[in-house]
């Protein structure tokens, strides 16, 4: 008789084994299936007709910058409530086995803090001496809190409380009081935003040709016989992203061409007076028309670096084309705004 009990032992063992297992499957399962749908670039949309439905149920007038001040906004929704919501500061799969969407999310938080300052520094002011809007004062700062916080206040609470503070200040735009909120169109604040969104642009086009290596010749000094700089550095240096981070920083040029994207369409209508007086509204449309070739969708499942003429394809070269072309039509259009 005693010889069937560690029969019976032996047996609950393995059906806790096997149970076990089955569950540990399951969890597996459901964390790929969670990564392959929250593996999503969200689509874009029109800034101009999500402005005007959103103004229409609010019953506000749309004025000059209710475009842009709008887009802003939902740039920043879209960021935090897509699929799978705010990714970046996940501490729990399978957000934190994923990396291809929070560094899509990183491009277009770094767009986002971009165009949430100028809004504060230049958009809304008239002159240097002018004061600062209240709400835009306090957003700023807020857009700026680290990506990757997830203790209180984690990062997407701050990035609600920065959309708040720009729903604020245009709630007072579409208001009657002429000096409770302003947004003005002009060529030179157009052309201050325009010169950061270059320096992003260079950087990344950089960022993305790395990725096959290269010789590059030093030329930070170059044209200034005078200038020096705190560390001299060698006349030619091997300039190449290691293998690891070649999809991070693709994903990361997507995400900030895809949010570039909506900016510069919603330029496109509140600026259009003054692109039409520059007559540099083509060139906008033109930008407009090569940041939209980036947002194709990705026909490989893993993000392909062939050598530059190589049998397979490389879609950090091909990004960076978009990238470049784009930089280079923003600093052409730059110069028109800045003519007289």
């Amino acid at each position: 008789m005693n010889s069937a009990i560690p029969a019976r032992t032996g047996n609950r063992s393995h059906l806790w084994i096997r149970i076990a297992t089955v569950l540990l499957a399951v969890l597996i399962l459901v964390t790929l299936a969670l990564m392959w749908w929250w593996d999503h670039e969200p689509d874009t949309f029109d800034p101009v007709a999500h402005a005007q439905e959103r103004a229409a149920a609010r019953g506000q007038p749309v004025v000059t910058g209710t475009i842009t001040t709008e887009t802003l906004i939902r740039v920043t929704g879209t960021l935090l409530d897509k699929r799978g919501g705010y990714l970046s500061n996940d501490v729990m799969p399978p957000g934190l086995f994923m990396d291809n969407v929070p560094n899509w999310e990183f491009g277009v938080l770094v767009q986002t803090r971009d165009f949430a300052k100028a809004l504060r520094n230049e958009f809304s002011r008239s002159q240097t001496q002018s004061t600062e809007d209240p709400d835009l004062m306090e957003a700023d700062p807020l857009y700026s809190s680290p990506n990757d916080r997830w203790l209180l206040p984690s990062s997407e609470g701050q990035y609600r409380k920065a959309a708040a503070h720009i729903d604020g200040y245009l709630a007072r735009l579409t208001d009657a009081d002429p000096y409770n909120a302003q947004f003005y169109a002009r060529a030179d604040n157009l052309a201050d935003w325009l010169a950061v969104v270059e320096k992003r642009l260079g950087s990344l086009s950089q960022r993305l040709s790395a990725s096959v290596g290269q010789e590059r010749v030093d030329t930070d000094l170059g044209n200034d016989p005078s200038a020096r700089q705190s560390t001299p550095g060698a006349a030619e240096r091997n300039v190449r992203t290691p293998w690891s981070q070649v999809d991070d920083v693709f994903y990361e040029a997507r995400g900030s061409t895809w949010a570039l994207l909506q900016f510069l369409r919603a330029v496109e209508h509140d600026f259009e007076p003054v692109l039409r007086d520059k007559n540099a509204l083509v060139s906008l449309q033109q930008i407009i028309r090569e940041l939209e070739e980036s947002q194709h969708s990705l026909g490989s499942p893993v993000v392909l670096n062939g050598s530059p003429f190589g049998f397979f394809a490389n879609h950090s070269l091909v990004m960076a084309n978009y990238v470049s072309r784009a930089n280079a039509a923003i600093i052409d259009l730059r110069q028109l705004l800045e003519r007289g």
